[in-house]
C-alpha cells in the first residue's frame, strides 16, 4: 500500500531503518502545536536541535517533534494526527542526509550543470537530489532551489534512485549568507586563485563550471548582487583550492557581473568576502 493510503504504515518502516519520521497535514505541512504549547509556550524541546517528540505526548514542534521510535507513532495522541494526514515527512539532518529541493525544469537543469549527480527522488513539480552529509538548511538559495537539512523536514516520496553522494563543498557554499561588504578591496587583478594540486580530470570540468556560472549570473532578472556573490562562492568552494582557476577564468566572472550592472568594485567585495568566508 503507498504512503498516500497508510502513511502511518509508511512512517513505522521508516523509523525502523532509523529515518525520523512525522506526519503532515494537508498542504504538506506539519500539524499546528497544540493550545498547551501555542507560541511555544512550553519552551519547546531543549534548544529545538535534535529530533524526537518533544515534552508534549502530540504530534508538535514540525521537525523536532521526528521521532523513530514505533511507541510513539501509535500513541493515542499521534495516531489522530495519523487518520488526518495526507503524507509522511521525515527529517534529512537527523539522519545525516541534505536534500537538494529542486523545483521546476530550470533548476534540475542548473542542478545537472552544476552539481555532482546523486541519488534523485521525483516531486510533483521537480526533484529532490540526496547528499550523504548534514548541513545549515535555507531556503530560495537560488530560484527554484531550497536546501533541507538539519532543523527542517522533507516530504518523503520514497527512496529514490542512484548511489548516495557525498555532500559538497558546492552545495555548502549555497546555504552561507552573504556578509557585508568589505570596506576596502583590492583591484580584481590583485585576488589570486588557489596554488594547490589541481584535483580535476580535465580542463572541461573547470570550463563547463565557468560557462555555467555565466550563465547563471547574465540569466539573473533579480537579485543581482546576491547571484553574483551566491555564484562565486559556488565557484571558489570548487575550484578555489588548486591552481586550475586563472585570471582569465576571474574576468569572465567579473564581466559577466558588470553585464548586469554591477560595478568593478562590487565585483571585487563580492569575490573577496567569498574568498573569506571559504577560508583562501
Amino acid at each position: 500500500m503507498s504512503q498516500t493510503l497508510c502513511p502511518q504504515r509508511t512512517a513505522l518502516t521508516l523509523a525502523a531503518s532509523g529515518v525520523p519520521v512525522l506526519p503532515l497535514r494537508r498542504g504538506k505541512v506539519p500539524f499546528a502545536n497544540c493550545l498547551t504549547c501555542a507560541g511555544n509556550a512550553c519552551g519547546g524541546r531543549p534548544n529545538m536541535k535534535t529530533p524526537g517528540p518533544c515534552d508534549c505526548p502530540g504530534v508538535c514542534h514540525a521537525w523536532a517533534a521526528a521521532t523513530t521510535s514505533p511507541e510513539v507513532i501509535l500513541s493515542a495522541p499521534w495516531a489522530a494526527a495519523w487518520r488526518r494526514a495526507v503524507c509522511v515527512g521525515y527529517h534529512p539532518g537527523g539522519t545525516g542526509l541534505t536534500v537538494v529541493d529542486l523545483d521546476n525544469a530550470d533548476a534540475i537543469a542548473w542542478a545537472r550543470g552544476f552539481l555532482p549527480a546523486t541519488r534523485t527522488v521525483p516531486t510533483t513539480r521537480g526533484e529532490h537530489w540526496l547528499y550523504r552529509g548534514a548541513m545549515t538548511s535555507r531556503n530560495a538559495v537560488r530560484p527554484g532551489v531550497d536546501i533541507k537539512s538539519t532543523m527542517a523536514y522533507a516530504r518523503y516520496l520514497g527512496p529514490g534512485t542512484g548511489p548516495l553522494a557525498a555532500l559538497p563543498e558546492t552545495v555548502r557554499a549555497l546555504a552561507v549568507k552573504r556578509p557585508p561588504a568589505a570596506r576596502t578591496a583590492p583591484h580584481a587583478g590583485a585576488v589570486p586563485a588557489g596554488s594547490g594540486e589541481c584535483p580535476h580530470r580535465t580542463p572541461a570540468y573547470l570550463e563547463r563550471g565557468i560557462t555555467m556560472a555565466v550563465q547563471r549570473i547574465t540569466a539573473a532578472r533579480s537579485a543581482v548582487h546576491a547571484t553574483v556573490y551566491r555564484t562565486f562562492l559556488a565557484v571558489l568552494a570548487t575550484h578555489g583550492r588548486c591552481s586550475c582557476l586563472t585570471d582569465a577564468h576571474v574576468t569572465r566572472l567579473f564581466a559577466a557581473a558588470q553585464s548586469k550592472g554591477e560595478r568593478a568594485r562590487h565585483c571585487t567585495d563580492a569575490w573577496t568576502n567569498a574568498r573569506t568566508t571559504l577560508g583562501l
